[in-house]
This record gives C-alpha cells, structure tokens and sequence, in this order.
C-alpha cells in the first residue's frame, strides 16, 4: 500500500494546517509579545544539502541489500528524512537547516534485507537510523558522533502478516502506519485501540520502540502492555522473542527491546494483542473546582474504578485556553476550573455500567456533569494540536510540550516544580509564557503529566528553549518523576537519563549494547553517548 510523506517542514498534511484567526494573533500579541518572523519560511528547493559522504562502493552494498530502486541520494528524500518533529527540529529546517540530513536513505523490504544492511553497515561504519512515521520529538533521528548515515526507512515493510484469532494476536510488521494497521485490523473485527496523537503518522515499529502511551491507555494499556512477541534484526544476528504471554524463563527480553529507541536493533514484526471492535463508544465532560481536586477523582477511578477507555484531565490554565478543544482554541471552555474528559467503549451494557459507575465516583469527587459537548469536542480535534502548532509558528509564537509521570503521592509536586521551572526560565529571558499541563494516563500508582508551553519565539528561539527545557528536566529529577513516560529519550534527554538509572544501569546497557552493535552503527547517541570509536 502506497504511504505518504508528512509535510517536510511541519505536520502531517498540509491542507489541514489553518492559519490562525485574526483575533488570535492578536491576542498573542497582546499577552506574550509574539511577532510574526521577518524572513519567511525556507521552500524545499531552497534548502541545500550536503554531498553525502558514501561512497560508490557503500552505495553499491547497500544496493546489492535491497536493490537499486531502494536506495534514494536525492536532496527531497533525504531532507524529508531530517530530525523528526520537535519545535526546535521544525524551526532549524523552517529556516533551511538541513545539516542532519542522513547520506541516503534506504528502504528494505524483508527482515532479511535489514540484516543485510546492518552487515553492509557494520562492515563499513556507517551509521543506521531506523525510520518509521518521523515523529520523534525528543532528537530520536539525528545521530551523533558520527562520520556518515543512513535512513532505514521501513516503510516497504507495511503488513497484516498474520492474525490469531483464537489468542487474539496479530503480528503486524515495523513500518505498518496506525491508520492502515487500525484499518486492516477493522476489516477483520478488531481494533489494537491505540490512538496517540502522532495516530495519524506514526508507525507500529516506532510504537514500540518508543513504549508508546495511546489516548485510551486507561481501556487498552501503552503499546508495550500491548506486545507480546517481536522479532529484532542487528549486526550480530536476530532475536526472536515472545513464545507465549508471559514466561519465567528469565528476564524477559521483550522488554529490553522495547523503547530501545533503535540504539539495540531494528524491529522487523510486533506480535500484539487486539480487541473486537466496540459496539459503542462515548464520552463526556466533567468540571472540577480545582485540577488537585480533579486529580484526586482520577486517582479514585485509577484505583478502585470503574475505569474508562479515556480519562484526561487538564488544569485551569489548559481548561481557561481551550486546548482540550483545539479547533476551537482561544476560546476557552464554557466551565472554569479543570475539565475532565471520559471515554467509554465496549457493547452497549457496558458502557453504560460503566458510565454510570464513573458518574458515582466523580460526584462524590465534587465533580460536575458537563454532558456529551466537551468530550465529543475532544474527541473530534484530538489529532489536531500538531497542525495548530504549525500554525502558531508561522504568526511567531513558540509552542513546545514536554511530559513525565509520578506515583500519585509525587505528582502534586512534580506539577509545581516543572511550571516554576519552565515560568521562570522563559519569564526570565524576557518572554512571559504560558504554561499548561493534562494527566493524559492513569495507574492504580501514578500518572503522566504533560506540559504544554507558549511564548514568543524571540532572537534564538531553539536556544531560548533549550534552556528551558534543561531546567525543566532538572526539576523533574529532582522532584523524583521520570524523564519521559511516553515521548522517549533520544538524544535530547539523554543526559537525564543516565542520572534515572544510575551509573551501573548504564553501565548495563551500554555493555548489551556492545554486544549486539559492536560496531556501535545503532542510531549512535540515543539512550547512550556515541561510544569511543575503536
């Protein structure tokens, strides 16, 4: 099946991307000082790459892997390959910055020809970035430290390779977008029920490389709950995991591989739990005086239930902006305080028991029925932020979101700590900004948290968060949450990472690492700095 290209310098499709009403600007302008930049945007003709530095002899291995036809040195294709989507990656190649564009980009079409390549590679030192939806915000596809790379785009490898119905699994393969794996599955009665909002782009191999965490993980859990086998190509050879559900045959490597971000191989197939297609689905709107006292309801339904497929709930700053609806953004919510957002699906009785159940427990929570508005409003515009944010750049604002998560009895502090954080950082280089925060996910134990942060651009506006964004992970350090619960390390939270797990557990991965990629050509500086070259 043919799979298209997200738009080089932004989100998704371009003819989704609305420019932003003129009453916006202009509140933009009024509260945070935004400008609109004096150059525009760079156009794809104008952005100049490097000569890539394979050779004809790298380029003929790599050909002899996957064909001639699957091995692409044109500028277009390798700067749709540049960084992912992060805010700074989104402004640097705005403004013509391709200086990571990978040597090449590779397409291969079997596990086999992945091994192939990774052979080739090693072989030569070249440096291997797997590659799926290209959504990576946290610096998950610009490798350091190294002398040459290529894209592995797996996108030839897009199947519906098989489907058990009687354990309700499929093992769908690594460059399987959602929409088509959701659509293939659906024509067989199914649904994987994973819908984060990178949904429309992202890739099944990206899912779990990333442990990815869906806008209804509460009803199906984050996409590692979801797998159960994968197969893994490196340059040593492949690892089959996953002969049954669960297994005390050791420690269970599935989990290893699982967020490995690519730094310990290529996924080539994800066996994964799927669910029947529910019969109905709901949702709904609830209002609390407070986000602690909103929180507080959550954590009831997290613990002793019942538990919704959805259950969201966002602070009075995100609930006075409107972000849980944005395509309406900018106009607020027609309820103050904190706005909690419910789905429920599964057969009709269900989700009525359960609708009902939940009604018991946020009333005694203090919380208001809003009815169906707020939710199906949700539910509408849920994919919608990323296009909303290309629109705010081009009218110069900044718009960037980082997350963590907490055990419940940390997550009041760590929501303070990361605002003061982030309120500090960017007030004190002069742009006042606004800062918004949701639980998205929910446990018995804990929950995530996710920021959201908007302010004028100004000079340098990578540096400027850049800076923010460390102090931001020092706070969640110190303020005991985890670097990322969803969007994942790469190179960006790198750092921070080594100081969560603590020298010896680097010193762990980094010696699996050694293992599997003793040429150290895996996506070199996620998770692990760039090994000395030897």
């Amino acid at each position: 099946m043919e799979t298209r290209d997200m738009l080089w310098s932004g989100w998704g499709d371009p003819a989704k991307a609305a420019p932003l009403p003129e009453p916006m600007v202009g509140l933009l302008r009024d509260l945070l000082g935004v400008r609109p930049a004096e150059e525009p945007p760079a156009v794809l003709t104008g952005v100049r790459v490097a000569e890539p530095r394979l050779s004809g002899d790298d380029l003929a291995a790599l050909a002899a892997a996957v064909g001639d036809g699957n091995v692409r040195v044109e500028a277009e294709a390798r700067i749709r390959h540049t960084r992912g989507k992060s805010t700074s990656d989104l402004l640097r190649i705005r403004a013509g910055d391709a200086a990571d564009a990978p040597d090449a980009v590779v397409l291969p079409g079997t596990h086999d020809e992945v091994l192939a390549v990774l052979e080739a590679c090693a072989g030569r030192r070249i440096a291997v970035v797997p590659f799926g939806g290209g959504t990576s915000v946290v610096g998950g596809l610009a490798p350091e430290g190294v002398d040459a790379f290529v894209a592995l785009d797996l996108r030839r490898m897009d199947g519906l390779t098989e489907l058990d119905e009687v354990s309700r699994t499929a093992v769908l393969q690594p460059g399987l977008r959602a929409p088509a794996a959701e659509a293939l599955l659906n024509e067989r009665g199914y649904t994987l029920g994973h819908f984060p909002q990178s949904y429309e782009w992202a890739s099944i191999g990206g899912f779990a490389a990333a442990r990815s965490s869906g806008q209804a993980s509460a009803g199906y859990g984050r996409f590692d709950d979801m797998v159960v086998g994968l197969t893994v190509a490196t340059p040593e050879g492949t690892l089959d995991l996953g002969r049954a559900p669960k297994s005390a045959a050791g420690p269970d490597l599935r989990q290893l591989v699982l967020g490995s971000e690519g730094a310990l191989g290529v996924i080539t197939s994800v066996r994964v739990r799927v669910h029947p297609v529910p019969a109905e689905r709901a949702y709904e709107g609830w209002r609390f005086a407070s986000f602690d006292q909103g929180a507080a309801a959550l954590r009831r339904l997290a613990q002793d239930g019942p538990l919704p497929a959805v259950l969201r709930l966002s602070d009075e700053t995100e609930t006075m902006v409107g972000l849980a609806d944005p395509s309406a953004i900018g106009g607020g919510s027609s309820a103050a305080g904190a706005l909690a957002v419910l789905g429920f699906e599964g057969a009709p009785a269900h989700v009525a028991d359960r609708r009902a159940g939940a009604a018991r427990v946020l009333r005694e929570a203090g919380g208001e029925p809003l009815g169906a508005g707020p939710g199906e409003k949700w539910e509408h515009g849920r994919f919608n932020a990323p296009y909303l944010r290309d629109s705010l750049l081009d009218v110069g604002a900044f718009v960037e979101t980082l997350e963590t998560a907490a055990f419940w009895s940390g997550v009041p502090a760590l929501y303070e700590a990361v605002r003061q954080a982030l309120i500090g950082t960017l007030s004190g280089a002069g742009t006042p900004p606004l800062v918004m925060c949701h639980i998205s996910h929910v446990y018995p134990t804990g929950a995530s948290l996710y920021f959201t942060v908007v302010s004028a651009q100004g000079e340098d506006p990578v540096e400027h968060w850049a800076a923010a964004k460390r102090a931001a992970c020092d706070a969640i350090v110190a303020a005991g949450g985890t670097i990322s619960h969803h969007h994942g390390v790469g190179t960006d939270h790198r750092d921070w990472y080594a100081r969560e797990i603590g020298p010896l557990g680097a010193a762990v991965l980094r010696a699996v690492k050694d293992r599997v990629d003793p040429a150290g050509i895996l996506n070199p500086g996620v998770l692990l700095p760039p090994a000395e070259r030897k």
